[in-house]
C-alpha cells in the first residue's frame, strides 16, 4: 500500500507497519504459544519465527522478500515492544527505549513514531 510518509513506523495495539519508500508493510503482530511458554512472530497472520526464551529465538521472513531494512526495522520494534511489556515499562519508557534503538541501529529516518 502507498503511503504519505516516505519512512516511519505505525504502531497499532500489538501491530506493526513499517512504512519504507512510501511503501507500508505489515502488519506485523505477536501472540503468546497457547501454551503460555512462548511468543509467536507473526507478519500479515503468518508464522515466520517464535521466542521461547532469551537463547532460544527463531525468525525467518525470507519468504516473503521484504527489503532488508524493512526486516531490521520491524525485528527492532517487535524485539523492543516484547523487552518493555515483560519487563512493565511505562508507555513513555517503551517509547524512549524504542526510540533510542532505531536511533542506535541507525534507523532514526524511521522516528517519530505513529501511535495509535
Amino acid at each position: 500500500m502507498a503511503y504519505s510518509r516516505t519512512h516511519g513506523v505505525r504502531i497499532e495495539d500489538t501491530r506493526i507497519w513499517v512504512i519504507h519508500r512510501r511503501m507500508e508493510y505489515g502488519p506485523f503482530d505477536y501472540n503468546w504459544i497457547p501454551n503460555l511458554r512462548g511468543i509467536e512472530l507473526m507478519f500479515r497472520g503468518s508464522k515466520f519465527g517464535e521466542i521461547l526464551s532469551e537463547e532460544e529465538i527463531y525468525a525467518d521472513l525470507s519468504e516473503f522478500r521484504l527489503p532488508m531494512r524493512v526486516v531490521e526495522v520491524a525485528v527492532l520494534v517487535l524485539g523492543n515492544a516484547l523487552y518493555s511489556g515483560l519487563n512493565g515499562f511505562s508507555d513513555g519508557e517503551r517509547r524512549d527505549i524504542l526510540e533510542d534503538s532505531l536511533i542506535a541501529a541507525g534507523c532514526d529516518r524511521f522516528l517519530p513514531l505513529t501511535m495509535e
